[in-house]
């Protein structure tokens, strides 16, 4: 661990995952910048008065000179990006635009600065239809869609950087985040939103009819698709852990955060219903293309590298938080206002 507080700028900060980290991250004592334009971020998800942030976009390169010159950053972890799959399959070019253009211009502002440490929010989707369950970071790496391709081209970026001019990365892949903090101050607020535990308590409160369950003829013990939903607390966590590795001259790293466990669509309803005592209204649909029956992570090399593992397991520590975040006076949104 670095022996004194880190200097921080948190790109995308003020969106879900970043949020939660930001949070942690003012809690160990480090001191944290947010840089988000608010797209798809929400001021009121930064609910630490220490931390400042500042509305604009990370390609923006004398706005990002200036904030290296005032804070003199020790590290960069890196949540900004879009993260619709179908979006990308039909605008590929603002995924490449904003998840790897935009970085390069932030990169190009750390070599200036001698800024050599970077954590990067990549995602499971880097390795396309996986070759063998559960993943390994040795699945190969063959996105299906441009939004992962546009994380692989900065995870290949990254590596490159280290060779030309010292950079150390740590570049993290997720699998399904999920839940909210426990205190209920933040949590998931998407427009529009498309993950499923979400998506099944929004059936319950009326927001939408009913949620749709895509394909129930899949080669899985209960006929629907199974994922590894890992607590937002937990990536948080991993976070910190990849920035300490980091900060105290650790080398490059890539590795899966998941939980190891799969769960299907059909037990994410099932823990819904126990935890609110209510009946999901459910619609049976045709599958979607390109949605693999089984994602499962291997995330053995993260308790190598970082000593971390998650420790939120069973699904339901997900669901509460987030029907605590769902069904308190606010509805799970962020106040409309907050731009």
């Amino acid at each position: 661990m670095p022996n004194s507080p880190l200097s921080i700028l948190v790109t995308g900060g003020a969106g879900y995952i970043g949020s939660h980290t930001v949070r942690l991250l003012v809690s160990q004592g480090h001191r944290v910048v947010v840089l988000d334009n608010l797209v798809y971020g929400h001021r009121q998800a930064i609910v630490d008065e220490s931390v400042r942030l500042v509305v604009g976009d990370v390609g923006d390169q004398a706005l990002v000179r200036s904030l290296f010159k005032e804070h003199s950053f020790d590290a960069v972890v890196h949540f900004a990006a879009f993260a619709y799959v179908g979006e990308s399959v039909t605008n590929p070019l603002k995924y490449y635009e904003n998840n790897t253009s935009e970085p390069i211009r932030l990169l190009a502002i750390m070599q200036e600065f001698g800024c050599r440490c970077f954590v990067f929010s990549s995602t499971c989707a880097t390795y396309g239809v996986p070759v063998a369950l559960p993943i390994t970071e040795a699945n190969p790496q063959q996105p299906i869609n441009p939004y992962g391709q546009s994380k692989l081209m900065v995870e290949k970026i990254l590596a490159d950087c280290a060779v030309a001019w010292g950079l150390r990365s740590a570049c993290l892949r997720y699998f399904n985040a999920s839940g909210g903090s426990e205190d209920g101050l933040i949590g998931e607020d998407h427009d529009p939103e498309t993950h499923l535990i979400p998506r099944v308590l929004m059936a319950l409160t009326g927001e939408i009819e009913h949620v749709d369950l895509f394909g129930t003829d899949y080669e899985t013990p209960d006929g629907t698709c199974i994922r590894d939903y890992i607590h937002v607390d937990d990536l948080a966590e991993a976070h910190l852990r990849a920035l300490e590795h980091l900060a105290s001259g650790g080398e490059s790293i890539s590795c899966n955060l998941g939980t190891g466990v799969g769960v299907s669509v059909k037990e994410i309803i099932a823990a819904a219903e126990e935890v609110t005592g209510l009946k999901v209204p459910v619609r049976i649909a045709s599958r979607r293309e390109g949605d693999p029956p089984s994602l499962v992570a291997d995330p053995s090399l993260a308790a190598t590298l970082l000593g971390w593992r998650a420790r939120h397991l069973d699904v339901r520590e997900m669901v509460r938080p987030a029907w605590r975040w769902i069904s308190s006076q606010h509805g799970g949104r962020y106040s409309k206002n907050d731009l």
